[in-house]
């Protein structure tokens, strides 16, 4: 059973996304808050395996309740899908960089919210297909101006293609064909990467392709907007 919180300031929301996360009987919410303080103390409390979080709330916003969560210790098993509209371009990318592993657009099909929680649940990454190349377009824009090749020191040259993958997008399926491995090499490299770079997913993965300048921006958001039909793991 995937146990999750919804963080939501309007009740409506957090009452339909309950009805739908629930569903098939393999998802069941065991909190709720209103705001991004309240939100945090009931994830302290209760350690869910997912968090669906809201961006713009009252006393703590999303980004920032995401950013404690992940900078939690004692949190380190719980996974966060930050729940976006159109208008949020920014706070998006603001919320890649905090560290949460998932971004959904409030209107996503029902089937479409389940998958991604089993997902995030699951360690993988994903983008809400509607929002991939704005996200990863502004992502490259805002990073590629204090470019670090020093983050690659000590991976080597299939680590830095497998890499490269990552932050354009591709989930274990798509790189392990891309280079000829199998899925499960494939995620074998990805969890050496998430190993040898410190990072908590492959979110941060995808931020480390950008900082390292081993991934420009116009490429990356067209081949990810080009592949990405659904809600699949692998960004």
């Amino acid at each position: 059973m995937i146990r999750i919180v919804l963080v939501d300031d309007q009740e409506l929301v957090r009452t339909g996304l309950r009805s739908l996360a629930e569903r098939d009987g393999d998802i069941e919410v065991v909190g709720e808050a209103a705001d991004g303080r309240e939100g945090l103390r009931i994830v302290r409390e209760l350690r869910p395996d997912v968090v669906l979080m809201d961006i713009r709330m009252p006393q703590l916003d999303g980004i920032a309740a995401t950013a404690q969560i992940v900078a939690d210790p004692q949190l380190t098993d719980v996974r966060v899908i930050v729940l976006t509209t159109f208008d949020e371009d920014e706070d998006i990318l603001a919320a890649i960089r905090a560290g949460a592993g998932g971004y959904l657009l409030k209107d996503v099909e029902p089937a479409d919210l389940r998958s991604a929680i089993r997902v995030v649940a699951g360690g993988e990454s994903l983008l809400a297909p509607s929002v991939t190349t704005t996200v990863l377009g502004r992502l490259g824009t805002h990073l590629a101006t204090s470019v670090r090749p020093e983050l690659l020191d000590g991976l080597t040259a299939r680590e830095r293609d497998v890499l490269a993958l990552v932050g354009r997008g591709m989930s274990n399926n798509e790189i392990g064909a891309e280079l000829f491995l199998s899925p499960a090499t494939a995620r074998t490299y990805v969890s050496r990467l998430l190993a040898k770079l410190r990072a908590r997913d492959r979110s941060r993965l995808v931020v480390l392709a950008y900082e390292s300048g081993l991934i420009t921006p116009g490429r990356a958001a067209r081949e990810g907007a080009g592949r990405r039909q659904g809600p699949e793991p692998g960004v």
